[in-house]
């Protein structure tokens, strides 16, 4: 399993729909399968998620944010983790919004 706990990512690349950019940062907590993270960036004032990582560190996580407008959002995301040439971990989301439009899109997250 990997452990996520104490890292920090960045987005490289994600969907038109997200509110996430490159000005986002998430900081990773872990302890033994269960992760929560707080980001905020450009678009996002407060973001929390939540999830479960499995032996291959995938993990399955719920979110929930307030966006620049005053919003509350949520959704689902899975992530899948790469470890680049560096040792550093790349992370190829999915994800589904839960409220607003319901949308779909990807993100892409690298460790800073």
């Amino acid at each position: 399993m990997i452990n996520y706990n104490n890292k920090s990512f960045r987005p490289i690349s994600s969907s038109e729909n997200s509110e996430i950019t490159s000005d986002t940062i998430f900081v990773y907590k872990q302890k033994g399968d269960i992760l929560t993270s707080t980001y905020n960036g450009a678009n996002i004032i407060e973001g929390h998620l939540i999830g479960l990582v499995d032996n291959d560190g995938t993990i399955n996580m719920r979110y929930h944010q307030i966006n620049k407008n005053g919003e509350l959002m949520t959704g689902i995301c899975m992530s899948k983790p790469e470890i680049d040439s560096n040792g550093k971990i790349k992370l190829y989301e999915s994800w589904i919004w839960t409220s607003g439009d319901r949308s779909k899109g990807t993100s892409i997250l690298k460790e800073i």
